[in-house]
């Protein structure tokens, strides 16, 4: 991987969800720096609502972007974003970084649901998300892949999920892809020729007493429930739309599983793991 370049932009954003005590969600902390733009959009019932605006492109090659997002006990998220995010290359060359740390009290629901990112050729993007939930939380987290955009090869792109469920490991993998990547990224064990990956993770204390069983519901849909009352969802397609849609058909699809169905382990990291 290519070096970080410290004359890089840095950008924070933080979201900090409280449960009101009169039924809704309330945000004592809606705070974001640099290119980073944070606003509040109408909700839903006991739900907030918040959007992720980039005020410029980005991020660049040399770029660091923090995004920070704690939801408390009853309270319940949605954050999603006004449009894609395209990873682009420095003027000065070198590694762009964002990190995305979440945690999910007891009792607490967040939806993660960020529109895809775009790896555009020349740019070196690392991505890391770390979740860390108490029991008794919920989360459904989407991730949305798209290597180049219509016409050109992609860039460097690594990214890697790790999600912990009362301090356990539940899931922890790594997709690395682009030119400099290790070799097989594009090959049949990985995304098969495809352009774009995504996952969803989907936690929820239901699980525990009604498993999901393994499933293969469309082609390049795979449904795999995790050790820990979590599912993961994985999908390759050859654009960013049948992508979505297949993520979107993916929650209907999910069946209880056997008595004698194992639960499968946690997945390890790895440098090429869809």
């Amino acid at each position: 991987m290519g070096g970080v370049n410290t004359a890089g932009v840095r950008a924070e954003a933080e979201i900090r969800a409280r449960a009101d005590g009169r039924g809704g969600t309330a945000l004592p902390v809606l705070e974001s720096r640099g290119p980073l733009a944070l606003r509040r959009t109408r909700g839903s019932g006991a739900t907030a609502h918040v959007t992720l605006v980039g005020a410029m492109s980005g991020p660049h090659g040399g770029d660091h972007f923090t995004v920070r997002a704690g939801v408390g006990a009853d309270a319940r998220l949605r954050v999603g974003s006004a449009a894609a995010t395209l990873a682009l290359p420095g003027q000065h060359g070198g590694q762009a970084r964002q990190d995305v740390r979440i945690t999910v009290a007891a009792g607490g629901e967040l939806h993660w649901l960020p529109e895809p990112l775009i790896s555009v050729t020349g740019s070196e993007l690392a991505v890391h998300t770390h979740v860390d939930l108490e029991p008794g939380a919920r989360l459904v987290l989407r991730e949305e892949l798209v290597l180049g955009r219509t016409g050109e090869d992609p860039g460097r792109l690594t990214s890697r999920l790790t999600v912990r469920v009362d301090g356990r490991p539940v899931l922890d993998q790594e997709l690395d892809c682009g030119p400099g990547a290790p070799g097989g990224w594009d090959g049949p064990a990985v995304l098969g020729g495809h352009r774009a990956v995504g996952q969803l993770v989907v936690v929820d204390p239901e699980f525990t007493d009604k498993p999901v069983a393994p499933d293969v519901p469309a082609d390049g849909l795979a449904v795999l429930p995790l050790a820990g009352p979590a599912v993961l969802v994985s999908a390759v397609a050859p654009d960013a739309l049948t992508l979505r849609r297949l993520l979107d058909r993916a929650p209907a699809s999910f069946t209880p599983a056997s008595p004698t169905t194992p639960a499968s382990p946690a997945t390890p990291a790895s440098p090429a793991s869809a």
